[in-house]
């Protein structure tokens, strides 16, 4: 039967309801039970004859003569119930039989009993309707070869596959983690501007819109840090928040152009600190310190390994990239499978190859002192002007976490801004904020501070092959008509 049928006589069904005078789509549902909470205390409720009422999705309908059996489904779980006609009277069990379909909310009450066959099951005494759905569930999902059409269509995938939706549960349940492992820490959860005047905290091309009432050119914001670092300012010493960004740039299994972060801020450290709270907070949240992705067993058991960028490379390219020329950091990088662009500058080059070695380093490491111009708005060490007191944690092959100790000079910070706008040629760029300067210019507490990109962590700590798999309406092109 064509879509074009079924969505005919389901609309016939629906004018059926309304000619009866049933409202297909009524305004209160009422008190109901969760069906895991029916199916734990089963035993109880069918020895008190306890009625019971519950409402969901009927996901079966199987007819036999005045009975009719389906499968009942809310969140929490499915349950099978029983229509019969000798109980819900000729009138409404032709209604059933002629107008519910699979995909309907109804609601139900009853009394609970078990089948010959030991099945649980809700014998309905009255139901009524809660939603008549008008298109047809697909019969197959699990398996569907265009892997965008479950992204684009994330309701169906979440509706077919409760694997989808227990993943989905599991962010949730990794995100409130991270709150109480920072709460725990000291840390205060704050709110920042998504809608920024000049985007800064990162070296990423923004978004740009307009504001119409003030008449002035807006950005989404590529990084929450610049305010953050303002509230260190303002007296606060542990701070922290869990919010949306938005870089206009490429995307893969590990990048999409809105993504969720978390950025915190620790006065009176540096990222020598960071990087012992980061192992303790990957304890937290991995206490079984043992995880598969991939296909590969990943552990974090600390310490993890440490090694500076500049040994990362040497070990697999054989340059030292403090003693290369521009020619020998193309030509490596034109050797790993990569085109390098004429603007880039040469960190960006050095940045590019170590971008090759990112995804074979399975293990978490602590990947440290990344060169200072990559690092407009980072401390350099005190052994080499040249490295920012820097690291990434990188595991799976993805980069989990950048954090670096805080530029609080003024006149330095201000300075490499002003660099930054005028010699980068590439776009990304950490524009000059004068508003940031001032602030900095009342006194910033040495400090260190961290982001991490929690749909990586998802992807990584739910065993998901693409970025895409745990947002749940990840960036999609348009669908051609």
């Amino acid at each position: 039967m064509s879509i074009e049928k079924i969505k005919s006589d389901r609309a016939k069904k629906l004018q059926n309801l309304k000619a009866a005078g049933i409202s297909p789509y009524p305004s209160k549902t009422g008190r109901r039970f969760a069906i895991t909470d029916v199916l734990v205390d089963f035993d109880r409720l069918e020895k008190e004859k306890k009625e019971i009422v519950l409402a969901g999705r009927l996901r079966s309908l199987r007819a036999h003569g005045g009975s009719t059996f389906a499968n009942l489904e809310d969140f929490s779980g499915t349950i099978q119930i029983y229509f019969k006609k000798d109980e819900i009277g000729e009138k409404d069990y032709d209604i059933l039989a002629d107008n519910l379909d699979v995909g309907d909310f109804i609601l139900a009450a009853g009394l609970v009993f078990k089948t010959h066959k030991g099945e649980r099951t809700l014998l309905v005494k009255k139901y009524s309707i809660l939603a008549k759905s008008l298109n047809q569930l697909p019969e197959k999902w699990h398996g569907l070869k265009d892997v965008e059409e479950r992204f684009r269509r994330r309701y169906l995938d979440l509706l077919m596959n409760k694997d989808v939706r227990e993943r989905f549960i599991m962010r949730n349940k990794i995100i409130k983690e991270l709150r109480v492992f920072l709460e725990g820490e000291g840390f205060i959860e704050v709110e920042t501007p998504v809608l920024q005047s000049l985007p800064g905290g990162a070296l990423a091309k923004p978004f740009a819109t307009h504001l119409n009432a003030l008449d002035m050119d807006l950005y989404l914001r590529i990084a929450p840090e610049l305010y953050l670092k303002r509230l260190l300012v303002g007296g606060f010493e542990k701070v922290y928040e869990i919010g949306r960004c938005f870089r206009n740039e490429g995307m893969d299994r590990s990048h999409n152009p809105d993504f969720t972060m978390l950025e915190f801020y620790l006065a009176y450290a540096d990222h020598e600190d960071l990087i012992e709270l980061t192992e303790r907070m990957f304890g937290f949240l991995v206490p079984e310190l043992e995880i598969e992705f991939d296909g590969k067993k990943i552990n974090f058991t600390s310490p993890f390994k440490k090694i500076t960028m500049r040994e990362m490379i040497l070990q697999n390219y054989k340059i030292d990239i403090w003693e290369s020329s521009r020619d020998i950091l193309e030509k490596t990088l034109i050797k790993a499978g990569e085109k390098p662009a004429k603007d880039d500058p040469d960190c960006k080059l050095m940045d590019e190859i170590f971008k090759t070695i990112r995804p074979h380093i399975i293990q978490p490491t602590f990947v440290t002192n990344h060169p200072i111009e990559m690092s407009p708005l980072a401390k350099a060490t005190e052994e080499n002007p040249r490295e920012a007191a820097r690291f990434q944690l990188i595991a799976g092959g993805l980069e989990l976490v950048n954090a670096y100790s805080e530029l609080n000079d003024p006149e330095e910070q201000a300075q490499r801004m002003r660099y930054q706008e005028k010699g980068r040629p590439d776009g990304e760029i950490q524009r000059f904020d004068q508003d940031f300067i001032e602030a900095l210019e009342y006194g910033m507490p040495p400090a260190a501070g961290l982001g991490l990109g929690v749909d990586r962590l998802v992807q990584l700590l739910t065993n998901s092959p693409n970025i895409r798999e745990v947002i749940l309406f990840p960036t999609m092109k348009e669908k051609e008509q």
